[in-house]
């Protein structure tokens, strides 16, 4: 068996077809249920956020899962295969490792260091172990990227300052309204972990804003997330209550996931003043076309890349403090995987060998008794140095070449010839 991770992000899909690809997480169930139907994977880890639609799977054989995982986002997705085959991100063994923890350690997000990445593995290696769909393979491995990852942001400064689009949206958001921000009450849509990431930071901010409504689909989530935060500046509102609220607001943030826009050309037709509508959804929380408006201004993912890749420029050095301490713990990891595969198939043989013995021992116990004590040591003394001698080569060769495509060819050569 064999790692492997197939799907789409930001570094080789249009935002375009990232937003067409997401599958919202009460979804992910099913993808999860339908990936371990195939017979080619038999540990499966899904996630899907505004910038990654992502399958990491223990498989067999590498293009019948490569096919089982296409066709499996095809149906989750309603995207044909045709659409999005050549934007696949694919990565096979030990390079499933890299990915994972870079992906991890915030270094194959836009924003490098951004933190919601770490919530949402956690999330998704949670939902597939209660679901038993990941094993020990995929458990340890995520279990160890997440552990990285948390140690990049402990010992670099790659999490300072804008480390995320909710950051990113939050410093556009405030320099936008500039003084009157104080006065300016800003609707956040959602009270997931996006949403809060934006609520922090509208609150924390040194420039001051004068009200914040935390509007949720599921109002006690929003009021819990107030009571956490507990600042007299924020009110929490139902999702039904949302045009009611923008009607009053300067800004509108809408950072949770949703199968259609929440703001529309109609639902601001009678707006006279400024609203800057900042879209953080993936799909769309903000339809396009509010945008031939003349008080609105829209400003969605895409917009925020000039302000990402000034960041990405303040945190040169820090990436590559981060590499290296993601390239040392990717080392780390696959040797342990080296020394984990080696110990197992060396114990297989050496426990096939002992039980040949004892089976002809046994099976010659009438001919042993008849021995003196002595003798029949002896025998069985020879008998265990030829046998160990015999096995010695091949559990050299198996534990120098652990981890190695030769590792594996010769690990299935032995289970095959051993029947092991």
């Amino acid at each position: 068996m064999a790692l492997i991770a197939v799907g789409l992000d930001h570094e080789n899909a249009s935002l375009d077809l990232l937003e067409r690809a997401t599958v919202l997480e009460h979804e992910w169930v099913k993808v999860l249920r339908t990936l371990v139907s195939h017979r080619n994977i038999h540990e499966a880890v899904f996630v899907s956020t505004c910038l990654r639609t992502e399958v990491v799977a223990v498989i067999d054989r590498f293009h019948g899962a490569i096919d089982e995982i296409t066709t499996t986002l095809s149906e989750v997705t309603g995207l044909a295969p045709s659409e999005f085959q050549e934007h696949l991100s694919v990565h096979f063994d030990r390079g499933v490792a890299n990915h994972l923890f870079s992906v991890a350690a915030g270094l194959r997000s836009v924003v490098p260091g951004e933190f919601e990445i770490l919530g949402q593995l956690r999330r998704a290696l949670e939902l597939a172990s209660d679901e038993h769909v990941a094993g020990p393979m995929l458990t340890d491995l995520f279990h160890k990227a997440l552990t990285s990852g948390r140690r990049v942001r402990n010992e670099t400064s790659i999490a300072r300052g804008t480390t995320s689009f909710a950051h990113a949206a939050v410093e556009t958001t405030l320099e936008s309204l500039g003084a009157a921000a104080v006065d300016s009450t800003v609707v956040v849509v959602g009270a997931g972990q996006l949403a809060a990431g934006v609520v922090r930071s509208l609150l924390a901010s040194p420039v001051g804003i004068g009200r914040v409504v935390i509007c949720n689909r599921t109002l006690s989530r929003a009021q819990e997330l107030s009571h956490l935060l507990a600042d007299e500046r924020l009110d929490v509102a139902a999702l039904e209550e949302l045009h009611d609220q923008v009607a009053l607001a300067r800004s509108v943030v809408v950072a949770v996931e949703v199968p259609h826009p929440l703001i529309t050309l109609e639902s601001l037709r009678t707006r006279t003043a400024p609203l800057l509508a900042m879209d953080l959804a993936v799909p769309r929380g903000v339809a396009r076309d509010v945008d031939t408006m003349r008080d609105v201004v829209r400003i969605d993912i895409g917009a925020l890349q000039t302000r990402v890749n000034r960041a990405l420029d303040d945190r040169r050095e820090a990436v590559t403090l981060a590499e290296a301490i993601v390239a040392a713990d990717v080392e780390k990891y696959l040797e342990e995987q080296r020394a984990r595969g080696a110990a197992v198939i060396v114990s297989d043989l050496r426990a096939h060998f002992d039980s040949l013995v004892a089976a002809e021992f046994a099976r010659r116990t009438t001919e042993i008794d008849a021995l003196s004590e002595s003798e029949a040591e002896l025998l069985r003394s020879v008998v265990r140095s030829v046998v160990a001698k015999i096995a010695h080569r091949p559990t050299t060769a198996l534990k120098e070449s652990a981890g190695t495509d030769q590792g594996a060819r010769l690990s299935e050569a032995v289970r095959t010839l051993f029947d092991i």
